[in-house]
């Protein structure tokens, strides 16, 4: 991950947005302190897709959890199929 100033990314934004199509640039100030990451748009989005999918996996591992969850099996008969 490359890693700039603020100052160096005011000065030459083209050359880092470049950048940021290969791999993320970490923009820091004061010293080391990271102010933001900038990321190619196929990045982002494979990152809120990963998101998402993880968010899923979640929300479907309490579900299971859940008393009174039913198999696909007792929902198709529950549902006259």
């Amino acid at each position: 991950m490359a890693s700039v100033t603020l100052s160096e990314f005011r000065g030459r934004q083209s050359d880092y947005i470049a950048t940021a199509q290969r791999e993320p640039v970490e923009i820091t100030s004061r010293g080391a302190r990271v102010r933001a990451v900038v990321v190619s748009p196929e990045f982002y989005r494979r990152a809120l897709e990963a998101m998402e999918d993880q968010a899923d996996v979640e929300t479907a591992a309490r579900a299971r959890q859940e008393r009174g969850s039913v198999s696909h099996d007792q929902l198709v008969e529950q549902l006259g199929g």
